[in-house]
């Protein structure tokens, strides 16, 4: 097929080919125009999704998993980083109209300190950099800790492991090819993992100046997770038992775009995920580009969070000679005009064009 338009993130507009599901510059005789006008952006990336947990709770059915995959796709988001999945969603690996998945195996945490029944639980923490190097081998090149939970004991947030366990758990990843990264809500596990050389931290609301510092010095990127953590006055209000933690994610969530501009301010890497599964439906990834805005990254910044920069960050390539052609085409600069990434006007994965939904009546 034959498109022309503008291509992001250079902002040049041209005419680009596809052949045998890649991308070329090249001219090719004979193939058919897709499209002569529109904004031509690499393929969406949802770097915090959950393809194989029920919306609501609980191991998502086969046929379930592939409805949220075709949901995501169908959003535009062709490339997702699977933040943690108690099921093994690798035949999803086979349906060429499906997104690609980049899988961190299972969570890891300890008894009553995380979603029951969802992750892997440790007894002792000893075992971490076992499990970790487990889990490195299980994935596609990321590990997923729980850092932090509520602790029922002293009713607040705390952090699930010691700092010389991270230091061993992440050393035993990064020998084994994986990078890590961590769920973490409150202010204390952040030094000990930052310390420790871990990657990426998932939400990071409890983030402040000084941990915001570490980790632009360690080059540690940010998925905060916008969407998810408007669901945080939820949540405290169900925690009636529990006053010092529902007070505490009532002020996490307060400041949370701050705590996101200052970070993007400090020069922390920063890449959009929806936390999508569970409490947050799938498909969503426009609402956090929007999300991200708020918090201060420019359009232009909250978009190539959710595409060329996280696909750079991820391996993936963006549209390139020779790229696979995973890329969506909208009718507006999604930069001037963020709600125009509701409705995209094509999608176009593994150079096969998608049929997706009307947006206002649902069906294709």
């Amino acid at each position: 097929m034959h498109l022309r338009g503008v291509v992001l993130p250079d902002d040049r507009e041209r005419d680009l080919w596809v052949v045998d599901g890649v991308v070329t510059f090249e001219p090719v005789a004979g193939a058919e125009t897709l499209c002569r006008t529109g904004w031509i952006v690499p393929g969406l990336v949802d770097a915090h999704c959950h393809v194989g947990i029920r919306y609501g709770g609980g191991d998502e059915t086969r046929e379930g998993a592939i409805e949220q995959a075709e949901t995501e796709r169908d959003a535009g988001a062709l490339l997702l980083r699977d933040a943690g999945s108690p099921i093994d969603t690798r035949f999803l690996d086979s349906r060429a109209d499906l997104p690609r998945i980049i899988r961190a195996g299972r969570h890891i945490a300890r008894p009553k300190r995380y979603i029951r029944e969802l992750g892997i639980e440790l007894d002792d923490e000893r075992d971490l950099p076992e499990i970790v190097a487990e889990q490195a081998r299980f994935g596609d090149g990321w590990v997923k800790i729980v850092g932090d939970w509520i602790d029922r004991s002293v009713g607040d947030l705390r952090p699930l492991w010691s700092d010389d366990i991270l230091k061993q758990a992440i050393d035993a990843a990064h020998a084994n090819g994986a990078r890590v990264t961590a769920h973490v809500f409150g202010e204390d596990a952040l030094p000990g993992l930052i310390d420790a050389g871990i990657d990426c931290i998932e939400h990071g609301t409890g983030l402040t100046d000084d941990t915001i510092a570490l980790m632009a010095a360690n080059g540690t990127a940010l998925v905060p997770t916008l969407i998810n953590i408007d669901t945080f006055p939820g949540i405290a209000d169900s925690a009636t038992k529990f006053p010092v933690y529902a007070a505490h994610m009532r002020d996490l969530h307060h400041r949370v775009r701050d705590t996101v501009g200052k970070a993007n301010e400090a020069g922390v890497a920063i890449y959009a995920g929806t936390d999508a599964g569970g409490s947050i439906r799938h498909g969503r990834i426009a609402d956090e580009i929007t999300a991200l805005t708020g918090a201060g990254l420019t359009p232009h910044a909250a978009l190539g969070a959710a595409s060329w920069n996280a696909r750079t960050w991820l391996g993936r390539e963006s549209v390139v000679e020779g790229a696979p052609a995973d890329f969506v085409i909208y009718a507006e600069d999604p930069r001037i005009n963020l709600a125009a990434l509701m409705d995209p006007q094509w999608v176009v994965l593994r150079g096969m064009v998608v049929e997706t939904p009307n947006p206002v009546t649902g069906h294709r």
